[in-house]
Parts: C-alpha cells; structure tokens; sequence
C-alpha cells in the first residue's frame, strides 16, 4: 500500500458544519408517489434514529392494516415542540406518506392529520413547553474552570418556504424569517456555513470508502443502533448532548445513541478503560477557555461514513466555550496513517439546549434494516 500518495474524492459524503438532514436512504420507499390513508391511531414508538407512529386501516378488501410509519427520530421531535401524547390512542388519522414498495404495512409519513386538529407536516415547529432557563449561568464551574456543564445542541434546521413558493429548505432557525421574507437567499445562507474539508485517502482508506454501503447494517453502525464515532455523533442528526464536569474528569453523554464519553483531566491521567474501544482514551486539559482532548485506542471502525478508522487512529480536539453568547465551539485534527493520507481538519460549534438532555433510546424499526 502507497500511504504517502494523495487521494481525493468528492462524490462521497463528508463531515458538513451543516448538520445531515435525512436519518437514511429512503431504500425501499417510494419517494415519488404520495398516499393517503385514514385509520385510527393504536400507538406511537417515540425513539431514535426514527419514530414510527401506528394506526389500523381498512383496505379495499374490508381486511384491517396494521400501519407502521416512519416519522422523525425522538430527539428531533422533542426539539421541534412535539410529544407523544400528541398521538392519542383511539383517535382517526390521516396520514399523507411515501409507500414501501414491498410492505403495504409500512410507509415514510409526510403529512398528519389527527381527528379534526389542522393538519401538520413532519417537520413542522411547536412552541416547546417549559423551555430550559440558562439565563443565571456562571462563567466558571463549582471547580474553578471554564464553565460547559450543560445540554448543548447544534442549530436546528428549520423547514422554511421562500416568498416564492416551493416545497421550501430547511435553514438554521436563525434565518427561518429573514428566508421566509426574502432578505436573505438559499446560496447566502448557505455561504455562512460552509462545509469542512472533504477527507484525503490512502490507496486503501479511498478503496473502502467507494466500497462502502451507506445503508447496509454490516457497514455502517448506526443501522444497528451503535455509536459510530466520538467527532460523528456529536452532531449527527442534531441530537442533545449533554456534558458534566467533575473534580478529575469531564463526562460526555451523546443524545442520539446513548453513547458515554469520559475525559480524564491531567497529564497523568492512565487508561482505566479496556483498549482498543469505540470512544478510545481521552486525556483533558484547559488552555485558558479551551479545553484540549487528546484521544488514542480506538477500536476499528468509522470515524464518518463512508470513511473509516483503524486503530492507529489519533484524535485532538479543541473545545473553546464563549460565555457571553454560549457557544461552544470545537476543532478537530483526525490523524489515522491506515486510511487518511494527510489529517483530516473541521470544526463544529453548539449552543446551549432549550430543550433538556434526555435518553430516548434506539430502536431501530425501518423495515429495510430490521431484523
């Protein structure tokens, strides 16, 4: 293997400052065809990577369907104002959806109607109850440094229509009116957040990157419920994570899949965890507002689909918090000699949750992955 020659690719899919839209491939759904159907709600999986709401339906035959559709993962749904028991058991239904081509039982819902309430879109916003107050936050923790306890989430993408009309965008919610009003254009949006430098392979980190499957469970992790990687799942899917910190370490709970991290502070923190693992072996310390994490041990894996990680992989990360906005912003540098010809560089920022940390779950119900 050639590992000081340079490979490229731009027809894979990279690390975006602009979180991912989409959980997965819409696979087995029909994504050009719409239908209707009415039934009656007889229940509601709120999980993550994606909901599924259930109603019974009559078909042309008089036999009754047990419906399974496809909704947005739990923790998108919490952060747009939804709940639950929005979806009473017993009430009538109508949901617009994308038909399985396979499974009339199961469809990717779009539009929902329940009983006479308007009808709501699968991305629409709600006003979010009890919202959480980081109002009387203090710059230095109880132990004296930096402040970035808390839940923290990137911006939430808002689906939005132009003054133009359309099936619309979805934009970070900051720009949601100025869009909407059309002070403000897709391409100008979009030039505010820009994407993170693509990978650059070795011979073999390019070879398994085209080999990869993005949506076959055996390559990629999160199909199965399982953490991909700690740069990945930081952001993905815009979950809520949520960090403590203690005297000795710095907890990391990842929103989407449940998945903990530990920052162990001081340079003479040692391994307690059992190596090569998912998240590896973080070692912390503050350089002023910043704190710096070093981590080595990884387990082979994917560090971000469809490029992959082996255990020489080296990981530093640079998490600068702004206490006058709240904004926690962190820089990264992948190091890993088996797939990436050069490190791979990007940078992602948080803000403070309006909506708690809390652990849905994963279940993974789409009918192409289960099992």
């Amino acid at each position: 293997m050639v590992r000081n020659a340079l490979f490229t690719i731009t027809a894979l899919t990279a690390l975006s400052a602009m979180p991912a839209i989409a959980h997965h491939g819409f696979g087995l759904f029909q994504v050009d065809t719409v239908v209707k159907y009415e039934g009656t709600i007889t229940g509601m999986d709120f999980v993550n990577p994606h909901s599924y709401l259930y109603f019974d339906r009559v078909d042309e035959n008089g036999d009754t369907i047990n419906m399974r559709c496809e909704m947005r993962a739990a923790i998108l749904l919490r952060r747009s104002g939804w709940s639950k028991e929005m979806f009473e058991e017993g009430l009538p239904v109508s949901v617009e959806a994308n038909p399985h081509r396979d499974d009339p039982s199961a469809c990717y819902t779009e539009n929902i109607t329940i009983g006479d309430r308007p009808t709501i879109n699968r991305n629409d916003q709600f006003t979010i109850e009890n919202p959480v107050d980081t109002s009387n936050r203090s710059s230095i923790a109880v132990n004296g440094d930096p402040n970035i306890s808390g839940d923290w989430a990137v911006e939430q993408l808002v689906l939005t229509v132009p003054p133009e009309g359309g099936r619309g965008n979805l934009v970070p919610r900051r720009f949601r009116d100025a869009y909407a009003g059309g002070s403000i254009s897709i391409e100008e949006i979009r030039a505010q957040n820009p994407r993170n430098p693509r990978p650059q392979y070795t011979e073999r980190g390019l070879a398994e990157a085209q080999a990869f499957e993005m949506w076959n469970p055996e390559h990629n992790p999160r199909l199965r419920c399982l953490p991909t990687s700690i740069i990945y799942d930081w952001t993905f899917d815009w979950p809520v994570n949520r960090i403590t910190q203690e005297d000795d370490r710095i907890i990391m709970d990842y929103g989407l899949y449940s998945n903990r991290r530990i920052i162990h502070m001081g340079p003479d923190a040692k391994p307690v965890e059992a190596l090569p693992n998912n998240p590896g072996h973080s070692i912390g310390r503050w350089e002023g507002n910043t704190l710096v994490v070093e981590t080595y041990g990884f387990s082979d894996g994917v560090v971000a689909p469809p490029t992959r990680n082996s255990t020489e992989m080296y990981i530093i990360e640079r998490f600068t918090i702004d206490t006058e906005n709240w904004v926690l912003r962190r820089d990264y540098t992948i190091t890993d000699p088996v797939y990436l010809a050069v490190p791979w560089t990007g940078a992602d920022i948080v803000y403070l949750s309006d909506v708690p940390f809390s652990n849905d779950g994963c279940v993974e119900l789409t009918p192409e992955f289960a099992e």
